[in-house]
């Protein structure tokens, strides 16, 4: 049965190979090249599980999938609005753990304080655009060609989901 925790540092190994995979796979970030262990220390460290967790889900004793929270912007007005990551690994995608990943996400926030989710998704990653809208969330932007990935401008979709109090 797959187990959802808070993430601890001997998790960054598992946490970077599973982004790494969705460097290489063009759907899931902007990175262009696959990141460092080390690169990722800082940003690990800037989660805590009082205000922006990342939260690993475990199958079979192995990391499948992550989530993250993040600030969405630094200026103190956002502060109840967050951002979300998920990164599942290719050999774990439609097995439901973006879906058991993100269920847990909107249920937690509220306690962190968060009132508003977003997601920076590109448009042509169908799958992660169709798991938010089954939680309810909505397009509140397009940003048509922002991205360039291998020659290609891709757009990305700002999608996003007011919590109830």
């Amino acid at each position: 049965m797959p187990m959802i925790r808070e993430a601890v540092e001997s998790d960054l190994s598992a946490i970077v190979q599973i982004y790494n995979e969705a460097v290489v796979g063009r759907k899931a970030t902007a990175d262009l090249d696959p990141i460092s262990i080390e690169s990722r220390l800082t940003w690990f460290y800037e989660h805590t599980p009082q205000s922006y967790p990342i939260w690993v889900l475990e199958k079979e004793g192995h990391i499948a999938a992550w989530l993250s929270i993040q600030r969405f912007h630094p200026r103190p007005a956002y502060a109840a609005t967050a951002e979300l990551s998920i990164y599942v690994s290719p050999l774990c995608q439609q097995q439901g753990m973006g879906t058991m990943l993100l269920q847990h996400a909107i249920a937690k926030s509220p306690t962190l304080g968060i009132k508003t989710l977003v997601g920076l998704i590109f448009a042509h990653n169908e799958p992660s655009l169709k798991l938010f809208e089954r939680f309810h969330f909505s397009e509140w932007g397009y940003l048509p060609g922002v991205a360039e990935l291998d020659g290609v401008e891709r757009d990305l979709v700002i999608m996003g989901r007011r919590l109830r109090s």
